[in-house]
């Protein structure tokens, strides 16, 4: 299959954006790329060590500029890091190059999911107002998606679904008149 442009997963972190790709990717038969892995690589190091090491400002600079440079490729679906799609430079080139999808879950739900965690540098030791705050900040800019997909209560082959169902339509615009 080729794509004409790239499908991008967005969300907080711990909404399934790896793995819902991952599985798209495969449905597709097309290149998978997940950001933080791909940073990961680059540097070394896993991205809380990142954090610890250099700081969040280092690493959001680090970001951008795998970020914009991932996206510039063709027929592969992209895995955003947890704050990627904040950046202007980063959602700037997702909203007018890529179809973008926000993987949206429940609050209540993506607290269970990510609380505490060692693997992410801004849930690890913060209180659950704190995730709460940051999970309606990020909402706000990810709902600048064009496609919403509403989670809760799907399956991991749902979610897929629903998401091939959208590019189906969008890759052949003719099929819906």
């Amino acid at each position: 299959m080729i794509l004409k442009k790239n499908l991008v997963f967005l969300g907080m972190m711990g909404s399934g954006k790896s793995s819902i790709g991952s599985l798209i990717s495969k449905k597709l038969g097309l290149k998978f790329i997940d950001v933080d892995n791909i940073i990961e690589k680059v540097t070394g190091m896993d991205i809380s060590t990142i954090f610890i090491r250099n700081g969040e400002d280092y690493f959001r600079n680090l970001e951008e500029k795998v970020t914009i440079k991932i996206l510039k490729s063709r027929n592969s679906i992209i895995a955003l890091g947890g704050g990627a799609f904040i950046n202007e430079k980063i959602q700037k080139e997702v909203l007018s190059n890529n179809f973008s999808f926000w993987l949206k879950w429940e609050t209540k739900i993506l607290l269970k999911r990510i609380n505490r965690s060692k693997k992410r540098p801004l849930a690890f030791n913060v209180k659950d107002l704190e995730l709460i705050d940051l999970i309606k900040r990020r909402s706000k800019v990810y709902s600048n998606a064009q496609f919403k997909i509403n989670c809760d209560n799907l399956s991991k082959t749902e979610i897929v679904k629903k998401i091939l169902k959208i590019n189906e339509l969008y890759k052949n615009p003719s099929k819906n008149k």
